[in-house]
């Protein structure tokens, strides 16, 4: 390990897209990285199966195994830009017992086996940092640790996956359908060959199960997260959330509630004026809002290899720092490690929203009144009702979309009003359902 006046070694595992970029940022700003650490930093190892074609590493030893990096005695800080879970999560503990701090931007390790490798770090007495597992570019790790500490946070809410965001605002603003504009991300390299993570949610619930953590002082809790995808809505759900004033986000939201908190992530009705709903693209944002600062937004690139490296070589400066001031650390998960709350995750059922609710009924008489009645019966009001006239197939199959946005109300008690309203023999197809999430809830 390094004494006080010998450079911090950093040891590289994997040089993908994120890895070659930290090396990059860490070669091209060394001069000013060793000004803010006190000292050199330098890469002394690569570990990575391959050299892809333009990836010159110079002199830099490299291995094609990285375990050979986390073995390796003059590695002071091991960075795990694998991926994945299956290497990564044995490559990090051993770094860990090996007495190397860790930086990672692995969101899927970290919300599923965060809470073994903190603590293995504890009783090792090294640091775990992961930044760039949330958001990109955005510091939003930071700010809800660091920054906001004062705060008691209240809620948060994020677009927190660029892939999902480009087909929603492709949708909206092209008139697109979904499957179309999934195909052109996929040929653009902003999502997968197999999509589930991105469209489904389980990527921003990674995320998002990190963030809600540090906001509130608990356990990683990943499998509490509900979770639901993009892939069911249509032009007709973006151009009605439009009339309505709204926009359609697919939001990752976390709420402090006396009976314990939300971690959920959903597509959700958001009022067309807040900053929030105006972020398009692949661009990711985080609102945080505390007892004392209010609602604050963070915004910026939440992929690609320049900003997920800026948010890396930020917390490699932490660590190096640290190591020149062992007493300098912040708590992995911002709390004390022995102050973690046992607040519960709300189940969804018990969870309280306003819906937008798209129904597809035959175009009959007293069908409107079958509805509301039900809603009144479950004690959902309602706020607004848009009936369409019948056009094209849908004027054929005499069949008319019914749109009902209500006050909020228990999921539970939504449920079981859409259970009975689907039953309606008048109903034509299963009711679609959006949450509407109002910033100042």
């Amino acid at each position: 390990m390094s004494s006080s006046n010998a450079p911090v070694k950093i040891g590289i595992c994997g040089l993908g897209t994120v890895g070659y970029g930290s090396y990059t940022l860490l070669q091209n700003n060394r001069q000013d990285l060793a000004r803010r650490v006190g000292g050199d930093v330098m890469v002394s190892h690569i570990g990575s199966r391959r050299l892809r074609p333009g990836q010159d590493i110079g002199n830099t030893r490299y291995s094609a195994d990285p375990f050979a990096v986390v073995n390796d005695a003059e590695v002071d800080i091991v960075l795990e830009l694998l991926g994945g879970i299956d290497v990564a999560r044995p490559l990090v503990l051993q770094a860990i017992a090996n007495g190397k701090h860790v930086v990672t931007a692995n969101k899927a390790l970290i919300a599923q086996h965060g809470n073994e490798i903190f603590a293995a770090a504890a009783a090792n007495k090294v640091l775990v940092a992961y930044e760039a597992a949330v958001a990109g570019g955005i510091p939003i790790i930071k700010a809800i640790r660091e920054g906001l500490a004062g705060n008691r946070i209240q809620w948060l809410a994020g677009i927190i996956n660029g892939t999902g965001n480009f087909i929603l605002t492709e949708m909206r603003e092209k008139g697109r359908a979904f499957a179309e504009v999934l195909q052109e991300a996929q040929a653009l390299g902003y999502a997968e060959a197999d999509p589930t993570f991105d469209v489904e949610g389980i990527d921003a619930a990674h995320k998002l199960t990190i963030l809600a953590s540090i906001a509130f002082g608990i356990p990683l809790q990943f499998s509490k997260t509900y979770t639901e995808g993009i892939s069911q809505l249509t032009q007709q759900d973006i151009r009605y959330a439009d009339e309505l004033g709204y926009r359609i986000k697919h939001l990752g939201i976390s709420r402090r509630t006396p009976q314990g908190i939300e971690l959920r992530v959903h597509p959700t009705f958001i009022d067309e004026d807040s900053l929030i709903a105006n972020v398009n693209g692949v661009m990711n944002a985080v609102m945080v809002n505390g007892d004392a600062v209010g609602s604050t937004l963070y915004y910026g690139a939440g992929a690609g290899a320049a900003p997920t490296a800026s948010a890396v070589v930020a917390d490699i400066i932490d660590v190096a720092r640290m190591i020149s001031n062992p007493e300098s650390g912040v708590p992995a998960l911002a709390y004390q490690d022995d102050s973690l709350s046992d607040l519960p995750i709300l189940p969804m059922a018990e969870v309280r929203s306003a819906y937008y609710l798209r129904i597809t009924a035959l175009d009959q008489v007293g069908v409107l009144s079958d509805i509301t009645e039900i809603l009144g019966d479950c004690a959902i009001n309602i706020e607004a009702i848009i009936q369409k006239e019948p056009r094209g197939v849908d004027a054929l199959s005499q069949r008319v979309p019914v749109i009902i946005l209500t006050h909020e109300v228990q999921e539970k008690k939504m449920n079981d009003a859409i259970a009975q309203i689907e039953a309606l023999p008048t109903v034509a197809e299963r009711v679609m359902r959006v949450r509407v999430f109002r910033l100042d809830a």
